[in-house]
């Protein structure tokens, strides 16, 4: 199919650590394993992509450090094809990497940012027009010095790159990072007019629509579509989409869609660092091949349970037609 993919903005080393459980203050756990693995959604959405379907282009734009861990990312990206002629280096700052933190007792994750290069990221770093891409994926708003400020005429640098990529021709769309709900609003709002699709998860779509969208850890689906809609009508965008752990809903112009996620089995749970990028990775697959709204969810679901069974961000993501077959033996959850 023509065009392919430009992933662009974060790229970071993830150290997944797994400990036996999560310390308080002062308190001591212990470490089981630590694996190293590249991370950020530029690097985890592209590698997902390329995992799904070695065949689809995919390329990368972004700044990472000129040291052995940006040697260490630029392995990733040539181990999986992904192309980087526009993956900057520099040597004023080292790479930036996140201490991603499993807590094998609760399954629940922590990350420790140290900022390095993604504090020097801008606009100029992330060139649209010298991609023939079809899709614009970028991220992380919120984490990003430089980014998230006044750039130009624009309000925040990705309005800059996003608006850039729409010029190109491209489909546009952004990826979040938890956040204070008033640091999603302030960047995130002004980008929504120059995005074809968002997909995020509950808690983002409520920030973005000031609304309450989880409570004690429990999704209000109908205030997560009622958020959708509110948020859908403040920009360009033709679908958004919201995950949650037991489904998505996605907001059309014309309605709304319902989809339930898979059954994972305790057993082949590991982590769920990257759940999100690997949602996003495969509803793209799907709107890479024209696929009706509910195939993109299911492979979004199916693209995103796979991830579970591995640690990192992206290795426990298979090909296509592996991950929706997986699905379907393990089975879909009930949606309240």
């Amino acid at each position: 199919m023509p065009g392919g993919f430009l992933a662009a903005g974060t790229w970071v080393v993830d150290r997944n650590i797994t400990v036996d459980h999560w310390p308080g203050e002062d308190m001591l756990a212990t470490v089981t394993e630590i694996v190293p693995a590249g991370g950020g959604p530029a690097c985890n959405f592209a590698c997902d992509l390329k995992r799904l379907d070695p065949a689809i282009p995919v390329e990368t734009q972004g700044l990472i450090g000129a040291g052995e861990w940006g040697d260490f990312l630029l392995n990733v990206a040539d181990a999986h094809g992904i192309t980087h002629p526009n993956l900057h280096r520099t040597a004023e700052a080292q790479t930036q990497m996140t201490d991603a933190y499993l807590s094998a007792k609760t399954g629940r994750r922590t990350h420790i940012l140290f900022p390095g290069t993604g504090a020097l990221l801008c606009p100029d770093h992330i060139v649209p027009e010298d991609s023939d891409a079809r899709f614009f994926h970028l991220g992380l708003p919120g984490i990003h010095p430089r980014m998230d400020a006044p750039w130009g005429d624009d309000s925040n640098g990705w309005v800059t790159c996003l608006r850039r990529a729409r010029a190109a021709g491209m489909q546009t769309n952004l990826e979040l990072v938890t956040a204070p709900d008033e640091t999603i609003r302030r960047i995130v709002l002004p980008c929504l007019p120059h995005l074809d699709t968002l997909v995020v998860n509950d808690s983002e779509i409520g920030a973005l629509a000031s609304r309450i969208t989880v409570t004690d850890g429990v999704t209000d689906i109908a205030a997560v579509e009622v958020a959708a809609r509110e948020v859908l009508g403040k920009g360009a965008m033709e679908v958004v989409v919201v995950h949650f752990t037991a489904g998505a809903v996605a907001v059309t112009r014309d309605g709304a869609l319902h989809h339930p996620s898979v059954r994972v089995p305790d057993d082949q749970r590991v982590g769920a660092n990257g759940a999100g990028d690997a949602f996003a990775a495969g509803f793209f697959y799907g709107r890479y091949h024209d696929q009706p709204l509910s195939d993109c969810l299911a492979m979004a679901h199916a693209t995103a349970a796979a991830s579970l069974r591995a640690a990192d961000t992206y290795s426990g993501v298979d090909g296509a037609k592996a991950c929706l077959d997986r699905a379907n033996r393990w089975g879909w959850r009930e949606m309240g």
